[in-house]
């Protein structure tokens, strides 16, 4: 039983590992005008992806019919299952980016990018440590990787602002600015989803729902 809850643990940490890559790649991608990376996330990593999300889900739902868990292992193999959603939403909007990276090294340099890979290496190190706190029941990690949500936000909000600046003041602009707002919006989108995670850690170590609002209290 103990045997079958590590490796639903380890494919768990395969995937995460592999939605990291994806997050990577797509900003190494766009940051090197790229296209073979670009082209790996949509054309191959999305279905790894697919794949380890559905084997997960088989994974669980066979561990939960065979061994009918309570108390704490149900919770794990419950939040496992519930990661596992997150993980494919991440690396949907890692495809996205990809998609978009695309679209900008067709085109010719809009700006320099600074914000984007910052906001890109904050979200892909939350991810990563929200899963290592689950593995290791870290709830004082979890409380970190909430709070650094506000980073991702502040910078989201800088770089939407510099390109609503950029569309205004030049209509040629625009379809490049809205490419690199999707692309931060999304980076935005996989912090939030690492930072749910974190909070669902809080849950199953201390019992408590907290939101990472309640932390900055």
């Amino acid at each position: 039983m103990m045997e079958k809850l590590n490796l639903l643990k380890k494919e768990l940490i395969f995937y995460a590992t592999l939605v990291e890559e994806m997050i990577d790649k797509s900003i190494q991608g766009l940051l090197k005008r790229k296209k073979d990376l670009l082209d790996e996330v949509i054309l191959h990593d999305e279905k790894r992806s697919n794949d380890y999300e559905s084997r997960i889900d088989e994974m669980c739902t066979n561990y939960i019919a065979q061994y009918e868990p309570k108390a704490k292992d149900l919770r794990l193999v419950l939040m496992i299952y519930k990661i596992n959603k997150d993980l494919e939403r991440m690396a949907d909007h890692g495809v996205n980016i990809a998609e978009s990276g695309l679209f900008m090294i067709s085109k010719p340099v809009l700006k320099p990018l600074i914000d984007i890979p910052r906001m890109a290496e904050l979200a892909r190190k939350m991810l990563k440590d929200s899963i290592t706190a689950f593995i290791n029941e870290d709830a004082p990690l979890s409380k970190d990787v909430c709070l650094r949500d506000n980073d991702v936000d502040r910078l989201w909000e800088q770089i939407f602002r510099e390109l609503v600046t950029f569309m205004i003041s030049d209509v040629k602009t625009i379809e490049r600015a809205l490419h690199l707002i999707r692309i931060s919006h999304n980076l935005e989108r996989i912090a939030d989803l690492s930072t749910n995670i974190g909070e669902d850690v809080i849950f199953i170590v201390e019992g408590k729902v907290i939101t990472h609002h309640k932390l900055e209290q």
